[in-house]
């Protein structure tokens, strides 16, 4: 005779925290996205309008747009090389290099603006450069 058969999970816990992360995901994210589309619902489109045709916003999409065409023609130039570079050639510190294109995937944007704001407040280490040569960068 047989004992009972126990099924064993190879992932234990996966419910919980399967259940964790959603709720965590709904707080941080799926929330605050849905309460901005409902306060847009509500100021409705001549509202909308209104806000948006205004000559500052305008001037910041414009700015945007521009600075975004020109970062992706450079990363699509310097990439494309930098990619060829990193195939075809041994050299040394090309370990280092490679790791150093990979680092955006695997940092948060979250933890790069902080670190970028932290470097170029006027007390961080580049900031602290740039006010002595009379320059404020953030």
């Amino acid at each position: 005779m047989k004992g009972p058969v126990i099924y064993r999970s190879p992932m234990p816990g996966l419910g919980l925290s399967l259940g964790i992360t959603l709720t965590m995901l709904s707080l941080v994210v799926l929330l605050p996205i849905g309460a901005l589309l409902l306060k847009g619902a509500n100021y409705g489109l001549a509202g909308i309008w209104e806000t948006v045709n205004r000559e500052r916003v305008w001037a910041a999409l414009y700015l945007s747009f521009r600075l975004s065409l020109f970062a992706a023609l450079f990363n699509l130039v310097f990439g494309v090389l930098l990619a060829w570079v990193l195939v075809r050639y041994r050299f040394p510190g090309r370990r280092i290099l490679d790791a150093a294109v990979d680092l955006p995937f695997a940092l948060p944007t979250a933890v790069a603006g902080i670190s970028l704001t932290a470097l170029y407040a006027p007390n961080g280490a580049l900031g602290q450069l740039a006010a002595e040569i009379g320059w404020k960068i953030a």
